[in-house]
């Protein structure tokens, strides 16, 4: 008996999200597939081009997963049967699945509160904004909440659904599935995401001048009085203001920038592992590989691999 699966395309659904469950489960005789939309809508827009054939949204109460691929505007209104339609799936027991930008369509539902779930890190933010009842976590690649799971951007779904595959079937079908779309080996979830930096964009402006000495000499080991003098100010102030500022202490965000200068150097540079600590400030090399894996959730040697042409 085949396990049935019921794509949602949303209208502005990205083509990439969209085809990535139709990919891992359409071709797979295990699954049966269905494509649904609210077809008062009318065609459903993807791209430059358009699915018609959808199936109506009842479809949706009659399959055992639910995925709900990204779109490209996530907070544009979603239709009030398609939010009922996701509601009475959930209701019957059918495990729902996003991908990407596809969560806020849960979230709108009412599906996820309280649940931990995670999206593209570019959207985390605002994912936290409009619903706050949601716990949002960036770093995973995906997120098994049991009868929930979310993923991050594009290739992260198809580490999500071979994922599936595995939870169905065993390991042996999804890296079936994984050699047939000629994916690479199945990344565990608690991955990192690879995300543009570690820091965030700092919200006032007194202590920018230190931050810039900061961050223009990592190795440095800059003590809080050192940092404090320079401003000046008491060392209370000064932590209370960079928290203030940037959301973490002067400890935080120096460990943040001596992570993106080390990522830095393994996607420009071919300088040894061993020498990387001692460049950044992260200290010795096994300092240096505990500190990168717990933020990026690889070996300085996986990222680099990854990163470099051919790797």
């Amino acid at each position: 008996m085949t396990h049935s699966v019921a794509v949602l395309a949303l209208p502005s659904v990205l083509p990439l999200d969209l085809g990535i469950p139709m990919q891992v489960f359409g071709l797979d005789p295990r699954y049966t597939v269905v494509v649904c939309a609210d077809e008062r809508l009318g065609p459903t827009p993807v791209g430059d081009v358009a699915i018609v054939g959808t199936r109506p949204l009842e479809a949706l109460s009659h399959a055992q997963t639910v995925v709900v691929p990204g779109v490209a505007d996530p907070t544009a209104p979603i239709s009030g049967p398609t939010l009922e339609a996701l509601r009475t799936a959930a209701d019957r027991g059918a495990r729902m699945v996003s991908i990407c930008t596809g969560v806020f369509a849960l979230a709108a539902a009412g599906l996820l509160r309280g649940r931990t779930v995670t999206t593209h890190w570019q959207e985390a933010d605002r994912l936290r904004d409009l619903h706050p009842e949601v716990s949002v976590d960036a770093r995973p690649l995906f997120i098994d909440d049991g009868d929930v799971l979310t993923s991050a951007g594009v290739v992260a779904g198809v580490d999500l659904c071979l994922h599936i595959v595995g939870r169905d079937f065993g390991g042996a079908a999804a890296n079936q599935r994984a050699r047939a779309i000629v994916a690479a080996p199945r990344r565990d979830g608690g991955q990192a995401q690879f995300i543009a930096a570690s820091t965030r964009e700092p919200r006032g402006e007194r202590l920018r001048d230190l931050r810039a000495v900061m961050t223009a000499d990592p190795a440095r080991r800059h003590t809080i009085a050192e940092l404090a003098a320079r401003v000046p100010c008491s060392p209370r102030t000064l932590v209370r203001t960079f928290v203030e500022e940037t959301g973490s202490t002067p400890a935080q965000w120096m460990a943040a920038i001596r992570i993106d200068l080390a990522r830095e150097i393994l996607e420009t540079t071919d300088l040894p592992i061993e020498q990387l600590g001692e460049r950044t400030g992260l200290g010795s090399p096994s300092a240096t590989r505990a500190a990168f894996r717990k933020v990026c959730g690889v070996s300085p040697e996986q990222y680099r691999r990854t990163f470099t042409a051919g790797g």
